[in-house]
């Protein structure tokens, strides 16, 4: 039995922040493996100016290649339709059927955790783990109100920077991206690279 962490996102670009996060993740002892997961069509935001699916597929197999624990996983574009957690997860237990899950989620979003698509089935299935960032005001209030609700969160305090993607897409910096993930944009060309 595998405790696997899922580390979802669009990773548009894969910057310094996502790379932090899956370091912590990593260093995790409880933690056996971590699935990095691009969004196929994230169901919190609205895409503009995402570059083809198969670069942030690559930027994430290139990440993947700095952590034993890590390893690229493009189940979202197996199917059609949003990438809602439910479905990815309903998906994953079907394969790996006697593992543990563990969702990463930025400190913003366990706010909102409540109103994520099926969320009841969701906290039922898989725990939590949950990077407290600073600025989060309703934080702690957040946290007790899932616990309350049935959620296992395990809380992460490390530092991790915080960058804008789309600021990030506009002006391409050396400062904010891996330096893989930097000579990969430059030389595909993408973004403003």
């Amino acid at each position: 039995m595998l405790n696997i962490a899922i580390f979802g996102g669009t990773f548009n670009p894969f910057h310094i922040g996502h790379y932090e996060m899956l370091s912590s993740i990593c260093s995790l002892e409880f933690i056996d493996k971590v699935l990095v997961m691009p969004d196929k069509i994230p169901p919190h935001k609205t895409l503009n100016n995402v570059v083809d699916d198969l670069h942030r597929q690559n930027m994430c197999k290139i990440v993947c290649e700095d952590f034993i624990k890590a390893e690229p996983c493009f189940i979202e574009f197996e199917r059609e339709g949003k990438s809602y957690t439910i479905d990815t997860i309903n998906l994953l237990r079907k394969k790996h059927p006697n593992d543990n899950f563990f969702v990463t989620i930025g400190g913003d979003m366990l706010s909102t955790l409540d109103t994520w698509y099926n969320w009841q089935e969701l906290i039922k299935k898989v725990s939590f783990i949950a990077f407290k960032r600073d600025g989060i005001a309703d934080f702690e209030k957040s946290y007790n109100r899932l616990i309350d609700l049935g959620a296992d969160i395990k809380i992460i305090d490390d530092k991790i920077t915080n960058i804008s993607s789309t600021k990030l897409r506009n002006k391409i910096s050396k400062e904010y991206l891996p330096p893989k993930i930097y000579d990969y944009i430059i030389e595909k060309g993408i973004y403003n690279g």
